[in-house]
């Protein structure tokens, strides 16, 4: 996974990192203000060598003396010798470990200065420790660790040049510190869920999710409509609606799919149902016709038809009753519009739809209605669930797979893909539908502005014999 990768996925799922970063800095503000204070007491001592006379080498060496010997000292400092004085003068309620882990010394490099701190949930207790410890240390150093064999005085002399204070304020626990550690945390932890989530969910959601699954070109890309199902022919009825460009943009495509490849017949279909594949097919087919084309629309979905409904024309009877020789092509093909597109809707549902659309006799439909068509759209149904839409695509050029973001996952779409292959045919491209546009995308710059910029929509045209009155707006899918 790239860089680019996780950004993407925290792009997505932002909420979820927002809100785990806060829940992170909230638990920093919480340590803060549950947690016991703690005190820390300085102090500074002087370590010094004693010259035998003012001489400048021995006061030389005095000092490189005193250096050498602060750093052992500073072990000393957290030593029983030390500390147990220091608990018995005090009356502490602990052992030397226990108090030396509140003890810290150290020495600035090439100094002879040592530095103790001591921590205490109690400020005055720590001064008082740390008081404690610089006088028992002098103590130990001067009368047993540095005093002479001879009895006399010792030469290493120890000095508090800096007397610990009261300290006013806690080290610990540090708001500012722990916000950005929770904070930090938050976001570390929010990250990683998200790539998580990012990893579990499989769902088809960019570009490049199509292209890494199927190797298919995505020669589509529609907008969510949240009016899809009482508004479903936007071409028609709201031409200058950024979806209706989404559309016009997808009929370029599928011209530049070439005829060699497509021919007159192209089958649309999606993985599983409810992906906007009956929509993409109607308004496909508008944006044809819209170019002055001849195009039939046909629905071939004869388990659950839709465009029917959609178109506002009757389906009593249709591609069925072609296929059983119970009708001809002129009886039930319906002109639709004052462009050149007509509709063939499914007409009665038959008990075998696979054997009725894998005959000869929907061969010969087909090669009927490319040689009277500049483009026929086949609207299939799903690949998944059943073969009708493979069996389509094999009697066509291909298959234009609708895919809905983040509905459809990427093994569904690489099955449907696979199951195209199994009978000899192949995607032509995939149409995305149903992505939300993010802020400063095309789409979103044109639904702010469409609203005034555009007139209202025109009426819809007649609908030729059996048509819908005008005016009906049942819900198409």
């Amino acid at each position: 996974m790239t860089l680019l990768d996780v950004l993407r996925a925290c792009r997505r799922s932002w909420p979820l990192l927002v809100a785990v970063t806060l829940l992170g800095a909230a638990a920093g503000v919480l340590v803060t203000a549950f947690v016991p204070p703690v005190y820390r007491a300085d102090a500074q001592m002087f370590v010094s060598v004693r010259a035998s006379d003012d001489d400048a080498s021995e006061l030389v060496q005095g000092s490189s003396a005193a250096q050498q010997k602060v750093t052992s000292y500073i072990e000393v400092v957290r030593s029983a010798s030390v500390l147990q004085p220091v608990i018995d003068e005090l009356g502490l309620d602990e052992d030397v470990a226990r108090l030396a882990e509140h003890v810290q010394a150290s020495s600035p490099s090439n100094t002879v200065l040592l530095d103790v701190s001591v921590v205490d949930d109690d400020p005055d207790g720590a001064r008082r420790i740390a008081a404690a410890i610089c006088a028992s240390f002098a103590e130990v150093v001067t009368t047993q660790l540095e005093r002479p064999a001879d009895g006399g005085a010792s030469l290493v002399g120890v000095e508090t040049i800096q007397p610990p204070g009261r300290p006013t304020s806690p080290v610990s626990p540090s708001l500012p510190r722990n916000l950005a550690l929770g904070t930090l945390a938050g976001v570390a932890t929010g990250v990683a869920l998200v790539l998580l989530r990012s990893a579990v969910d499989t769902r088809v959601r960019t570009r490049e999710d199509v292209q890494t699954s199927t190797g298919s070109p995505v020669i589509g890309d529609i907008g969510f409509d949240p009016d899809a199902r009482t508004r479903p022919l936007v071409v028609h009825e709201d031409p200058r609606n950024p979806l209706a460009e989404a559309f016009r943009a997808l009929r370029t495509n599928v011209q530049f799919i070439g005829p060699d490849d497509a021919g007159h017949a192209l089958t649309v279909t999606s993985a599983v149902p409810a992906e906007g594949k009956s929509t993409t097919a109607a308004n496909l087919a508008l944006t044809l016709a819209e170019a002055g084309a001849r195009v039939a629309l046909v629905d071939a979905d004869l388990r659950r038809p839709r465009l029917a409904e959609m178109l506002g024309v009757e389906g009593a009877s249709g591609l069925t009753d072609i296929l059983i020789g119970r009708a001809e092509i002129d009886d039930v093909l319906v002109p639709w519009g004052r462009g050149g597109l007509r509709v063939l809707p499914t007409g009665a549902v038959p008990p075998n739809p696979s054997e009725l659309l894998g005959s000869e006799a929907m061969r010969r439909l087909l090669d009927t209605l490319s040689a009277e068509h500049d483009a026929v759209v086949i609207d299939a149904p799903p690949l998944l669930p059943v073969t009708d839409a493979a069996i389509l695509a094999r009697l066509t050029g291909g298959a234009v797979l609708v895919c809905a973001v983040g509905r459809t996952s990427r093994q569904q779409l690489r099955d449907a893909v696979a199951a195209l292959g199994g009978v000899g045919s192949r995607a032509l491209g995939v149409v995305l539908t149903m992505r939300r546009a993010g802020r400063g995308e095309p789409s979103a710059y044109y639904s702010r502005v469409g609203a005034t910029a555009s007139s209202a929509a025109p009426d819809r045209p007649s609908a030729g014999r059996r048509a819908r009155p005008q005016g009906d707006t049942r819900p198409g899918t």
